[in-house]
């Protein structure tokens, strides 16, 4: 079968979609497509060490160098790709559970795959040789990389921090060694949760996804903020200190309000279908303009691109500051937020002015049940009673790219609106 690129490189079951072998090839395939040196790093599960030892002989034997960066975060090895002008590999299922796993690819200069690229790859792909044997080892880790990753990120966001107190949750995974160096370099008083990765606790209870742990121990500390980040540390989940989780909407509206103030917005803001309608509508009321685009980061990015535009970002905790750095950064954007506090006062005092969020939910259908006719016929039945002006409600099917599930989205002014609609597809549909 043939492999294809999802919204976020390869993903997939280790040992089933996610093989040594196709790890060798997509090595050989890069070499032979890219022609660069090749960064390869990857989180902490304990399939990556040998995927990433598969993708650096691959390749090897394809006529490229590759350079072992070790644990890594995917936007890590993205600045080292850029600053040494090469590409990068990532091995990482970035928020999934620790039993799948995934292979990312980054251009020459570290920026997210065009489309065009990726179908190229998956030509080589689809002729690539088997590896001679499944016996790889990895060469010696590149140990300056780390260190001038962290170097960059502090001379971006330099900001004394010492009157803010920070829990920050790690999930086990990629950042769970630079993100303690990083933040204690800042002057803040720091909690460090779940840094302690086994290979198989990445993401578990931890995490961008699973913020529980994080909201009690904010309580428990009176910290100012908390930092979630997930397993490959490209996205960030902030909790203020009431213990409100405050997603990427939270983050789009406040970030575009600061830079609009010091005049560094630099045109309009790039979102996803998925973000709430209350974010459209407190940005317009702004003067900024908005762009919609389909959901993945990389789709962001080539609306900020095509319009020269800055900051863009997705409701899931991808923020990309187009101007610091090439792609989505968690420990970027948490350090751009620790500022924005420092400066502008409380994280919940700014998000409760800033914006309001409208009711708004999303579930998961597994594909094999998912029927769109029907659930677009129970939208229409249960909004017939509601007096619903089109710009008041919403709906937003959409296959997943990392998971075989469809997500199916629904906002409106009304809570009852949503919560009838959602009862009504339960009674349906198995909800995941």
């Amino acid at each position: 079968m043939a492999v294809r690129f999802g919204t976020d490189g390869i993903r997939g079951r280790v040992d089933e979609e996610v093989t040594l072998e196709l790890s060798y090839q997509l090595g050989w395939a890069v070499a032979r497509v890219l022609r660069a040196t090749t960064y390869v790093g990857y989180d902490t599960r304990e399939s990556s060490p040998a995927l990433a030892a598969a993708v650096l002989a691959g390749l090897r034997d394809g006529g490229a160098t590759g350079v072992h960066l070790g644990f890594f975060t995917t936007p890590g090895v993205a600045y080292v790709a850029q600053s040494r002008g090469g590409a990068g590999v990532v091995v990482s299922a970035s928020h999934n559970p620790y039993f799948d796993n995934g292979l990312k690819v980054l251009g020459v200069g570290g920026a997210k795959l065009e489309r065009a690229r990726e179908l190229e790859l998956e030509a080589a792909l689809s002729s690539a040789p088997r590896p001679p044997s499944l016996d790889f080892t990895l060469a010696a880790i590149d140990a300056d990389a780390e260190t001038s990753y962290v170097a960059r990120l502090r001379e971006l966001v330099s900001a004394d921090f010492s009157s803010l107190r920070l829990v920050v949750d790690c999930a086990h995974g990629a950042a769970s060694h630079v993100a303690p160096e990083l933040f204690s370099l800042t002057g803040a008083d720091v909690t460090i949760l779940h840094a302690s990765p086994d290979g198989l606790n990445i993401n578990f209870e931890a995490g961008s996804t699973d913020v529980a742990r994080l909201v009690a121990c904010v309580r428990e500390t009176g910290a100012d903020l908390g930092l979630a980040l997930d397993g490959d540390a490209d996205r960030l989940i902030a909790v203020d200190h009431t213990g409100q989780v405050r997603n990427g909407d939270d983050l789009m509206v406040l970030f575009a309000s600061d830079r609009l103030a010091q005049g560094t917005l630099g045109g309009g803001v790039a979102l996803t279908t998925m973000s709430n309608l209350g974010v459209r509508r407190a940005l317009e009321d702004l003067g900024v303009d908005v762009v919609e685009t389909d959901v993945g980061d990389r789709n962001v990015l080539v609306a900020l691109e095509e319009r020269d535009w800055l900051l863009g970002g997705e409701q899931s905790g991808h923020v990309i500051f187009r101007d610091l750095a090439s792609t989505g950064d968690g420990l970027l954007t948490g350090l751009v937020l620790c500022d924005l506090v420092c400066r502008r006062g409380a994280l919940a005092d700014q998000a409760n002015a800033a914006w309001t969020r409208v009711p708004q939910e999303m579930v998961n259908v597994a594909v094999a049940d998912f029927d769109d006719d029907v659930v677009r016929a129970i939208f229409d039945e249960v909004r017939a009673p509601f007096a619903f002006r089109d710009a008041d409600v919403r709906l937003v099917v959409r296959p997943s790219g990392t998971e075989p599930v469809v997500r199916v989205m629904v906002e409106s002014l009304s809570q009852d609106f949503v919560t009838n609609f959602i009862d009504a597809l339960g009674a349906r549909f198995t909800l995941l």
